[in-house]
C-alpha cells in the first residue's frame, strides 16, 4: 500500500513540475510576444509622427515661388503610399515587413531629395517655420532609428526564447513562430561614390 502511494505521489509530483514548467514557458513566450507588439507599435507611432509633419513641411515649401513642383508631388505621393501601408503586429510576416520598409524607404528618399533641393532656396532656408520643421523631422528620423533598433532587440529576445530547447516544444505546440526584424536596405550595402 505504501509503495503504491509513493508511486502515485511521485507521478503527481512529476505532473505538477511539468505543468509548472509549461505554464512558465508559455507565459514567458506571451510576455516576449507582447514586447515585440509594443515595440512594433512604437515604430509605427514614430513613422506616423513623421507622416504628420510632412503636410506642414510641404506647406512651408510651397510658399517659395519657384520651388520644383515635381519634388513636392513626389513627397506627397510617397507619404500617401507610406501611410496606406498598415501592418498588424500579430501578422508581421517577412513579406509584409519588407513591403512596409520599402514604402517608408520611398518616403525617406523623397524627403531626402526635398531637403537637397531646398539648399538652392536661401529664402526658404532662412524661413523660421521651415527650419523648425526641418529640426523636428531630423529628430523624428532619430526616433525612428531608435524605435527600429528597440523592435529588432525585442524580436531577437523573442526568437531566442522561442527557438531554445525545451521552450521550442511549447512554441511549436501553441503556434509561436519566429519573427522578422528590420534589415538594412539593399542600397545600404553599396558605398556611395564621392567625386571631387
Amino acid at each position: 500500500m505504501l509503495r503504491k502511494n509513493l508511486g502515485l505521489i511521485i507521478f503527481l509530483g512529476v505532473i505538477v513540475i511539468l505543468f509548472g514548467w509549461g505554464c512558465n514557458g508559455y507565459n514567458g513566450l506571451v510576455n516576449q510576444d507582447e514586447n515585440v507588439n509594443q515595440a512594433w507599435n512604437n515604430v509605427q507611432s514614430d513613422y506616423q509622427r513623421r507622416a504628420d509633419l510632412i503636410p506642414n513641411l510641404v506647406a512651408s515649401v510651397k510658399g517659395e515661388a519657384n520651388f520644383e513642383k515635381s519634388t513636392l508631388e513626389n513627397v506627397i505621393a510617397a507619404r500617401a503610399s507610406a501611410t496606406q501601408m498598415k501592418v498588424d503586429a500579430k501578422d508581421l510576416t517577412p513579406e509584409k515587413l519588407q513591403q512596409f520598409q520599402a514604402s517608408q524607404g520611398q518616403l525617406s528618399q523623397a524627403l531626402g531629395r526635398l531637403m537637397v533641393v531646398t539648399e538652392n532656396y536661401p529664402n526658404l532656408k532662412a524661413n523660421e517655420a521651415f527650419r523648425g520643421l526641418q529640426a523636428q523631422l531630423e529628430g523624428t528620423e532619430n526616433r525612428i532609428k531608435v524605435s527600429r533598433n528597440d523592435f529588432n532587440a525585442a524580436v531577437a529576445d523573442y526568437n531566442k526564447r522561442a527557438r531554445s530547447f525545451p521552450v521550442n516544444l511549447l512554441a511549436g505546440a501553441f503556434g509561436f513562430k519566429t519573427k522578422e526584424g528590420f534589415k538594412a536596405e539593399e542600397s545600404a550595402a553599396k558605398a556611395p561614390e564621392v567625386k571631387f
